[in-house]
């Protein structure tokens, strides 16, 4: 009975850890809808004490009758406690340095307080005009806003006009609960409202030495509990807030393995 009750248990387990492959999530409002995904590697870590590793976000708006979506008011991003940001030491860069900068000028700059790179995706409508998609590269630099530390999301358009945005995400620590750090951000609009940030795919790893230590600006430990090898996790909740008060929230589900 015991040996059919530990088969059934593994079973189990096996058959909820396919299910936490990395894939999207979405949630739809109505004809709005969002997608989230991401996830960390590697994905075999420490039980216990934390690991440099790399982290992957990716986040998108869009609307099932193909219509303009409204533009996003504010991002937050909370993260599994088991993750950690460390930025001692590291150096820092500002918003105004990267205000009217083009991506080289930027890494120009800042390019000692570099952590991430990726791509976004905005629409940018001209007045009497349908919108019109825009992509362009992203970097994330170490920085500060308010006193509080923060991903400084620099964003480059060369087409159909030059614009360069700079979205801070603030990074604020939670003492208890499931989610240890959570990146908020208030979303203006784009080049004075004429257009809007639609999709972000970003990933952040940096390791750099200070004090003759080496750091990792983002680590993390697999929390397996004992007697088995590999686990899930909720590691990730997204929620977009949009004008209006609506809110769409998704939540992502991982696995990882101690190493």
């Amino acid at each position: 009975m015991r040996r059919r009750a530990a088969i059934a248990i593994a079973l189990t387990l096996t058959a909820l850890l396919a299910a936490a492959v990395a894939h999207a999530e979405f949630a739809q409002k109505g004809t709005l809808r969002i997608s989230f995904n991401g996830g960390i590697s590697p994905r075999a870590l420490p039980r216990e004490k934390p690991a440099p590793v790399q982290l992957h976000i990716e986040g998108a708006i869009s609307t099932t009758d193909g219509s303009q979506p409204p533009p996003v008011q504010k991002l937050e991003i909370a993260l599994n406690r088991h993750g950690q940001i460390s930025t001692v030491g590291l150096p820092a860069c500002t918003s105004r340095l990267l205000q009217s900068t083009s991506t080289q000028s930027a890494l120009q700059r800042c390019r000692p307080a570099l952590v991430g790179h990726g791509t976004f995706q905005a629409n940018v409508q001209f007045p009497g005009t349908a919108a019109i998609p825009a992509r362009g590269p992203m970097l994330a630099f170490f920085g500060e806003r308010g006193g509080k530390p923060a991903l400084l999301l620099h964003l480059y358009i060369t087409s159909p006009t030059q614009v360069t945005f700079v979205l801070p995400l603030v990074i604020s620590h939670r003492p208890k609960g499931e989610y240890g750090t959570l990146l908020t951000a208030k979303v203006p609009r784009l080049a004075g409202g004429l257009g809007s940030v639609t999709q972000i795919d970003l990933t952040v790893s940096r390791q750099y030495t200070y004090r003759g230590q080496r750091r990792s600006f983002i680590s993390a430990s697999c929390p397996v509990p004992g007697g088995f090898s590999e686990t899930i996790f909720t590691f990730a909740k997204g929620l977009f807030h949009f004008g209006g008060g609506e809110t769409l929230e998704t939540t992502l589900t991982r696995n990882c393995k101690v190493r």
